[in-house]
């Protein structure tokens, strides 16, 4: 299953970033580079959808993509 999820990357005065969603505020995780941020986001992802489907709660209906063929990364500056 692949999940559209909007995310926020900011800049750490001490270097980094730190990640979060406004669609899921329990998403919180970061990296030492965008890259690595975003690596992380994918295995904090996972870990927040076992969660959800251990308490049983639904995520949001607008996360799913129904395009299983291929994914989409898009930033916005």
């Amino acid at each position: 299953m692949l999940y559209k999820v909007p995310l926020l990357l900011s800049p750490q005065p001490e270097g980094g970033f730190t990640v979060t969603s406004p669609l899921l505020p329990e998403l919180v995780t970061e990296g030492n580079t965008v890259e690595q941020a975003l690596a992380n986001v994918r295995d904090a992802l996972a870990a927040l959808i076992e969660i959800y489907e251990d308490l049983g709660r639904a995520l949001p209906a607008n996360m799913t993509v129904d395009d299983t063929d291929r994914a989409t990364v898009v930033i916005a500056r």
